[in-house]
């Protein structure tokens, strides 16, 4: 049974900042990709950011420059380190993580969420 737990959510000012944890628990052969999505209320998830096993990262225009992913992968947490907090940042964050639970099975996990709120 894999797990991801967040961390890290909360309320900021606007111009402040937040860094977000999730730390994978389980068994497995192998993370791939870890990602953040958030979603803000009455819209669709979205894709945040992205960080390969290598280290590639890929993001969302609105939060580049802002925000940056890192992963550890002896602690098997990806980290989302969030400047400049804007208010339309406000949404639930949630973390997702591509796992090889063996060498054949590419499974996708979801975190429970973790709300980030930006007043202005």
């Amino acid at each position: 049974q894999v797990q991801l737990v967040e961390s890290g959510g909360g309320l900021v000012q606007a111009g402040g900042s937040l860094r977000l944890s999730c730390a994978a628990s389980g068994s497995w052969f192998r993370i791939s990709d870890m990602n953040w999505y958030y979603q803000a209320p009455g819209k669709q998830r979205e894709l945040v950011a992205r960080i390969t096993s290598g280290g590639t990262t890929n993001y969302a225009v609105s939060v580049k420059g802002r925000f940056t992913i890192s992963r550890d992968n002896v602690k098997n947490t990806v980290y989302l380190q969030m400047n400049s907090l804007k208010p339309e940042d406000t949404a639930v964050y949630y973390c997702n993580a591509d796992i090889w639970i063996n060498d054949r099975n590419l499974k996708n996990y979801w975190g429970q969420g973790t709300q980030v709120t930006v007043s202005s």
